[in-house]
């Protein structure tokens, strides 16, 4: 896992073919505002957010962010531990977030 700055993350995006973005915050966060092109998957669901880690792409590279950045932190290393490789860990999340947030 990497902790990446705004600036890096979206960069990355950017320029990495194979990025996708998960948003680890409850569905109510998600559907208030989220940063476009991402996958909710919610981190409080326990088994079912392991579950769900175990299905994902393991070549892929994963932008990941909640409110502030703590829960994603810990997203990223329980994807690690689910032999994951890429992460990277928007620091501040969503809260310091200044590109675009898209609302359902």
């Amino acid at each position: 896992m990497k902790n990446l700055t705004q600036e890096q993350w979206k960069e990355g995006i950017e320029n990495d073919e194979n990025a996708s973005i998960l948003d680890v915050r409850t569905e109510e966060e998600y559907i208030e505002g989220y940063i476009p092109n991402s996958t909710n998957l919610d981190i409080y669901k326990g088994q079912e957010f392991l579950d769900e880690v175990g299905n994902l792409d393991k070549s892929k590279s994963y932008y990941v962010y909640c409110r502030s950045g703590a829960r994603s932190a810990q997203a990223c290393a329980l994807m690690n531990q689910n032999g994951i490789e890429n992460t990277y860990n928007l620091m501040g999340g969503i809260t310091e977030w200044e590109g675009d947030i898209n609302k359902q």
